[in-house]
């Protein structure tokens, strides 16, 4: 790339920051971690699906701090062979001599872990934007192992949603649950929830660029149709056990190497999650059916086949994308479980070598034998895994009942939604 080339992109990237930079922006709940995080050498990884604020978090993480910025998709960049040492002596000559950098969607550049590392032994302090999950395990594993501090940033939690709404009159609880009923069906995606974009129209672009970008042309898929369809397929069926074999059928893949690769795809791009039932045994966790979810339920509704919408999909699409955003790892703090006699809790939360906490989602529970279902699961699991931390999740029901010994709560999810995080 010529260098007068990359000097016109550093300028033009420069104003796009400082665009970005003085705007109003909603305040992340993570960024109360902020000095903690900044006055830390290790690299600072912000990931999350595109679209979910990440360069504006990671600005915010910068402010008041002279650094370096790139924005590594732009689309300047396409077909040009970009000369890292060249980039860091443009980068210092437009912006000064400072350790702090911002490289933002770092995954399209080739060798960007190794890139990374040689900044951060020269003393840099790194805040790195990533739209790929992988950059979470296998690469960051490699090459930058101990020496960097992952940061998932996904669309609003509700508390983020009501400032966004400028809502915190919580007394008023009408107003609050016409709110929630929004933010269930429509999601939090920033764009969405304060630019009061279109959430049908702007969700199913969103959604289109995800796999796009992420998916097709970063693993340059040849059968783009078919992702297409397991995705599509995938969102329809959020909160879903779901089999490979059954997959298979459905959409009529060939080979199962290539649906299990392809969903792998999708979950590396943040577009959906799988979650395992919880056993002692590993080799039981593998096996186990998985359970599907969406990072957002807004993706719910722009690719929507049915009529109306489920709400108790929906809520429980929502409960499990909020203890993700509290820090609970799917799949090693975060489970699913089936009992003994094959009842099923919605969540259960893993704390080191105990389950300490196990969760129902129930939309509604105005017929008596739903709500003995949703409690003799939980009695039953609690006896099983030895836990005393009982919560049935509900619309709009608060109270408490005992049940062979134990205490569950009941909880409505707005009350729930606004407790303090992990």
């Amino acid at each position: 790339m010529q260098k007068s080339t990359l000097k016109e992109i550093i300028s033009k990237q420069s104003q796009e920051k400082e665009t970005l930079a003085n705007l109003t922006y909603v305040e992340r709940t993570k960024l109360s971690q902020s000095p903690e995080w900044m006055s830390s050498p290790l690299v600072k990884v912000v990931l999350g699906p595109r679209r979910a604020g990440k360069s504006v978090f990671s600005l915010m993480l910068l402010k008041g701090k002279p650094f370096l910025y790139f924005n590594f998709d732009d689309p300047a960049l396409v077909g040009e062979k970009l000369d890292l040492y060249e980039l860091m002596d443009e980068l210092h000559k437009f912006y000064g001599d400072t350790k702090f950098v911002l490289f933002d969607e770092i995954q399209n550049l080739k060798g960007w872990e190794l890139f990374a590392n040689r900044l951060h032994r020269q003393g840099y302090n790194l805040v790195l934007t990533g739209s790929n999950a992988n950059l979470l395990s296998m690469e960051l594993a490699t090459h930058l192992t101990g020496r960097h501090l992952p940061i998932e940033i996904l669309p609003f939690d509700f508390q983020e949603f009501l400032k966004a709404k400028n809502f915190s009159q919580l007394d008023q609880k009408s107003e609050l649950l016409k709110l929630l009923d929004q933010y269930m069906a429509f999601g939090g995606f920033p764009e969405v929830v304060i630019k009061n974009q279109h959430p049908r129209g702007y969700l199913d672009v969103l959604f289109d660029a995800l796999l796009f970008k992420d998916v097709v042309k970063r693993h340059k898929v040849r059968f783009s149709e078919q992702i297409d369809q397991l995705g599509s397929y995938l969102i329809n069926n959020v909160s879903n056990q779901y089999s490979f074999r059954k997959l298979a059928n459905v959409l009529k893949f060939k080979s199962n190497v290539t649906l299990e690769r392809y969903l792998k795809y999708l979950e590396e791009a943040y577009v959906v999650f799988s979650l395992s039932g919880f056993s002692a045994k590993a080799g039981e966790r593998l096996r186990s059916p998985k359970k599907i979810y969406t990072v957002d339920n807004g993706f719910v509704a722009s690719k929507a086949v049915q009529n109306s919408p489920d709400n108790g999909k929906l809520m429980e699409n929502l409960v499990f994308t909020e203890l993700v955003k509290r820090g609970f790892e799917p799949n090693r703090e975060l489970f699913y479980y089936k009992t003994r006699n094959g009842k099923e809790v919605d969540f259960a939360i893993r704390n080191g070598y105990e389950t300490s906490e196990l969760i129902q989602v129930c939309y509604d529970l105005r017929n008596p034998d739903v709500e003995q279902r949703e409690v003799r699961a939980l009695t039953e699991a609690s006896e099983e895994l030895k836990v005393n931390k009982l919560s049935v999740l509900t619309w709009d029901d608060k109270r408490e009942i005992e049940k062979d010994g134990r205490t569950i709560q009941f909880k409505p999810l707005w009350k729930w939604l606004i407790e303090t995080q992990k």
